[in-house]
């Protein structure tokens, strides 16, 4: 049993007691994590609809964000809206009611407004009229995949056009088939914008095209899956002791002086990623790719490596980006790398005896408790400061429900892949 959660809350204490049971397989956790997950959906399904489509950003009690300046109504940017279609879908998998209104909301406005009807391909984003970005992003056009496919899993009518189409988007214009990755950025008439390359929006791929894979048997979306793993991490997270390189040039090789954005790509390393990519790695494994037993190994590498340089050990939390120097460089706390972080290590866990993985899940699940869950308001605090103060800084309002969400569902599931069979039964056998 662990000695030193930080911070932990009085149930998280209560369950550390828990003798001779895996930690996710305690029924009385198990019914918490859904829970969690129903209070999330309470928190953003009240004023999630807009009106004039897509989804509203909310701020720190749910209410709607104004408008920027300059903008006709709210902008709506690709990734948060197939977030949502994603969500609800999870939703709907677990019983909760209303789920097929929001998905269709956002399965309309993913094709009728952020779809590009003349060029092909979707827009980062669009307000009630235009185009405020209509830049075409590998990162966003990741995420409709996994909405597509998660529309499909729940049958939703729309869901094999949009599979279909966003297939042959990402094979026609982002795929390098003789790397094995995609590439990232163009103009909404397909100009390349840049020769930037970026691991951050492959690995988001990683994961739709494994989703992809579950609902289709297409097993070229596997192989692509297990392109892009063997180039971020068998090859270049290896090369540079398990940390995760974000950023390259036109030919992948690494750019270690690369500063980007703040959001998606900052300078330097990030640990979340690196927990991400080992939850990812078990799942690709288990998915169909047993014989590459240097994806478990690497998992685990990349776990250890990541509590062990990203986790502050004064006041606990991930801090959100290292120098190629190992020094923190941004000392922020944000709540995704430790909603990864769970993910991970229930999935290491459950494959790996070692108390290490159970230790590391209650000890994020216990800081996550304690100062990401805002149990005033509801959801999750985006940022803290370095004294755990929650702070907007890149952030604004309560920006998210994909990751805290998967944070409170991946673990009642095996980690083999299968989420929409698997979903069902966990949720089933909590009640």
């Amino acid at each position: 049993m662990p000695t030193n959660i930080t911070q932990a809350s009085n149930i998280t204490q209560d369950w550390a007691q828990v003798l001779g049971q895996k930690f996710v397989a305690h029924k009385g956790h198990r019914q918490w994590l859904l829970n969690q997950a129903g209070a999330l959906f309470d928190f953003f399904e009240p004023h999630l609809l807009n009106p004039a489509g897509g989804f509203h950003n909310l701020d720190d009690i749910g209410q709607p964000l104004p408008s920027k300046s300059g903008h006709n109504g709210q902008e709506r940017e690709l990734h948060e809206t197939s977030r949502m279609v994603h969500c609800f879908s999870l939703a709907k998998l677990i019983g909760r009611a209303n789920a097929d209104d929001i998905i269709d909301h956002g399965m309309n406005f993913l094709w009728n407004r952020h779809r590009d009807a003349k060029n092909g391909g979707y827009y980062w984003g669009v307000d009630d009229i235009s185009p405020t970005n209509p830049s075409k992003q590998a990162y966003g056009h990741a995420f409709v995949l996994l909405a597509s496919v998660s529309a499909k899993m729940v049958g939703h009518p729309d869901a094999d056009r949009l599979l279909e189409d966003i297939s042959e988007i990402l094979h026609s214009h982002f795929w390098e088939a003789g790397i094995g990755a995609t590439s990232e950025e163009y103009s909404n008439d397909w100009q390349s914008i840049s020769e930037y390359r970026g691991q951050n929006s492959n690995m988001h791929l990683t994961e739709a095209l494994m989703a992809a894979y579950e609902v289709t048997n297409d097993k070229n979306y596997l192989d692509m899956a297990q392109n892009i793993s063997e180039l971020i991490i068998n090859r270049h997270a290896r090369e540079h002791g398990w940390r995760v390189a974000e950023h390259f040039d036109a030919n992948w090789q690494v750019d270690l002086d690369y500063i980007g954005d703040p959001v998606f790509r900052p300078a330097g390393t990030t640990p979340g990623h690196a927990l991400e990519w080992s939850r990812l790695l078990i799942q690709l494994w288990e998915l169909g790719n047993r014989g590459n037993d240097w994806m478990p190994d690497a998992a685990k590498h990349l776990f250890r490596n990541a509590v062990k340089t990203g986790w502050a050990g004064d006041t606990g939390g991930f801090y959100y980006t290292l120098g190629w120097d190992g020094a923190p460089d941004q000392k922020d706390r944000f709540w995704w790398p430790c909603a990864e972080g769970i993910a991970a290590a229930a999935a290491l866990g459950s494959l790996d005896d070692d108390p290490f993985f159970e230790e590391w899940y209650r000890r994020i699940w216990g800081f996550t408790d304690s100062h990401i869950i805002d149990y005033h308001n509801g959801g999750w605090f985006p940022e803290l400061d370095s004294k755990l103060r929650p702070v907007n800084r890149v952030f604004s309002g309560k920006p998210d429900l994909y990751h805290a969400l998967q944070a409170c569902l991946f673990p009642l599931l095996p980690p083999r892949g299968r989420i929409s069979q698997d979903l069902v039964q966990s949720a089933l056998s909590v009640e």
